[in-house]
């Protein structure tokens, strides 16, 4: 087992794919649906857990996220949740510095490919069928996120990949992105043009009245927010 899998999240590989980014059933962000490709890359397999973050938390002696002791968001399996964009992305060089590896934010199209899990544009990392079709779907994530992995993973291996907590993503969002962007492993525009500007991200949220997002529906925040459905899942390099 590698050192990045014991400090962090189990990793798992993404495969080098082609796929159809975007939706005709969403929001007009959501369009025009285009093809991309995206190289292989390793994602988490969780959403970095309370656990994980204390690990971070204690080495580089900084403020823990405002949820850090609240009840129902500080079991150690949990996602950690109120973390803003930025300190995600000093969790991240946090543990480059600790493994010697290069880990990161995904990108959103990174994010979108992997939440697909192979599926050619089905509307949930499963399929077709409604959240409301999941197991106890109705008595779930009702004060706060569950503890990860407690259902079946996607075809990729990844757990929770729609659902929990949002996930930030490394990208600068603009809503009329798909317009302008690229095939090759798409980064996202240079800035927002939102104001204030705005960082994506993607998945669903214990919070909302549905729970689980679809594959290709997109969010975003201002990258300073530290909502209590705010988490993120780390990406790395292939060596």
């Amino acid at each position: 087992m590698s050192t990045a899998i014991q400090i962090g999240p189990a990793l798992i590989e993404v495969p080098p794919s082609d796929f159809l980014m975007g939706s005709e059933k969403g929001q007009d962000c959501e369009r025009p649906i285009h093809r991309v490709w995206v190289g292989a890359f390793l994602l988490a397999a969780t959403q970095v857990t309370n656990e994980q973050y204390g690990r971070f938390l204690l080495s580089a002696a900084t403020t823990p996220p405002p949820f850090w002791r609240d009840p129902k968001f500080n079991h150690p399996q949990q996602p950690v949740a109120g973390v803003s964009w930025h300190e995600a992305v000093h969790y991240c060089e946090w543990l480059s510095l600790q493994t010697g590896r290069r880990f990161r934010l995904p990108t959103e199209a990174e994010w979108e490919c992997a939440a697909r899990g192979g599926l050619e544009q089905k509307q949930f990392p499963w399929g077709d069928d409604p959240p409301q079709s999941l197991p106890n779907y109705a008595t779930r994530w009702q004060s706060g996120p569950e503890p990860v992995a407690q259902d079946a993973p996607n075809g990729f291996g990844l757990y929770d990949i729609g659902d929990n907590v949002h996930e930030w993503c490394s990208d600068w969002y603009d809503p009329n992105y798909y317009a302008i962007s690229p095939e090759r492993n798409p980064q996202g525009p240079d800035e927002s043009p939102m104001k204030p500007p705005r960082k994506a991200s993607r998945g669903g949220s214990w919070r909302h009245h549905i729970k689980v997002a679809r594959c290709s529906a997109r969010s975003s925040i201002p990258p300073e927010f530290q909502y209590a459905d705010y988490g993120f899942r780390v990406a790395c390099d292939v060596p």
